[in-house]
């Protein structure tokens, strides 16, 4: 194995006779945020259990900070998890919620207050330690959550979706939030997500899963700008995704030619907001408008299939069944290696 800070080496997971998971190889740098990002039964949320130590590998290993932590016991890891619905203990105050993995250490005293003050401290509830989660906001309760993983001191702190709980104006909070905790306190963290736009937001690098493998990993730009795979391209928002074959797209009315000569290529894939609309090779016809504030959606019927466009909302609208013209430049497409 490498000298990696955390790596999976061909880990298969499974749940009796269905496989989850099957040989993904993995390595993750010590103080990278990084983030497991896929739809419902990718195999994400099963590889956070197994680095965990909730879930034994069918076959593999995890090495972690250079030993072989494959068959240690989850509370003898040093591995912290902070679970989707926190967890915390309602009749204990915020204190005791953070002392209480310290207290089963063993931790006491003045080691003890110092580690809970801080940890409340780098969270920003300090003035809150006397009331009971019952009296928080689930912002809060998610930092007291992150609080009593923190102080912990774990090699490496696990979120499982850290903010779908929560309303659109707490996610961007907890955001900025756990970006700050991380960066001040340099743990290596990884976070389960199937939110695109929170991965792209807080992760250093993005691990794309799906069918229990690895679809991509690459930093957000790379994620966002430079999709390998019509999935991955579909998943972050390339809403316009074509096969290639002979150097013409393939679209449920045959293939057809494109206006300038195709890269080398398994795919491309368009953007809404690339596509010009009102000129250009193309005919189509408007099926649906949306009005999203600054720009204006439309989907489009057309031979080659529904197009999906988006334009500046102070432009001229287009009313349903109104027949357009429109482009797929090529040089505003994504090139895709691998279609299926």
């Amino acid at each position: 194995m490498s000298d990696a800070y955390l790596q999976l080496d061909k880990l298969t997971l499974a749940y009796g006779d269905t496989v989850a998971v099957k040989d993904l190889d993995l390595t993750i740098e010590k103080g990278e945020l990084v983030a497991l990002l896929g739809p419902s039964g990718c195999g994400k949320t099963t590889t956070m259990r197994s680095i965990a130590g909730l879930l034994t590998p069918a076959s593999g290993r995890i090495n972690l900070d250079g030993d072989d932590i494959t068959r240690v016991s989850a509370n003898k890891r040093n591995v912290g998890l902070v679970f989707q619905s926190y967890a915390l203990f309602p009749h204990l105050t915020v204190y005791e919620n953070v002392a209480f993995g310290l207290r089963l250490k063993g931790v006491s005293g003045q080691n003890l207050d110092k580690r809970v003050t801080s940890g409340l401290k780098s969270v920003g509830l300090s003035s809150f330690a006397s009331r009971k989660p019952a009296e928080l906001s689930g912002g809060q309760q998610q930092r007291v959550a992150l609080a009593r993983s923190m102080v912990m001191e774990p090699k490496v702190l696990l979120l499982d979706e850290p903010l779908s709980n929560l309303d659109a104006r707490l996610r961007l909070e907890m955001r900025a939030e756990l970006q700050r905790v991380q960066k001040e306190t340099g743990v290596t963290m990884i976070f389960v997500t199937h939110d695109q736009v929170e991965a792209l937001a807080l992760a250093d690098r993005i691990v794309v899963m799906l069918n229990g493998g690895i679809e991509q990993i690459g930093t957000p730009e790379d994620i966002y700008n430079r999709p390998v795979s019509a999935f991955v391209a579909d998943f972050v928002g390339f809403e316009n995704v074509f096969k290639l074959e002979g150097g013409k797209l393939v679209t449920p009315n045959g293939p057809v030619d494109l206006p300038a000569p195709a890269p080398q290529a398994a795919g491309l894939a368009w953007r809404p907001r690339t596509v010009i609309l009102g000129s250009g090779p193309f005919q189509g016809t408007v099926r649906g408008t949306s009005y999203a504030g600054n720009t204006r959606e439309y989907l489009l019927d057309t031979p080659l299939g529904p197009i999906k466009a988006e334009v500046d909302a102070g432009l001229a609208a287009h009313a349903i069944g109104t027949a357009l013209s429109f482009d797929l430049p090529l040089a505003a497409a994504a090139s895709l290696s691998r279609f299926g």
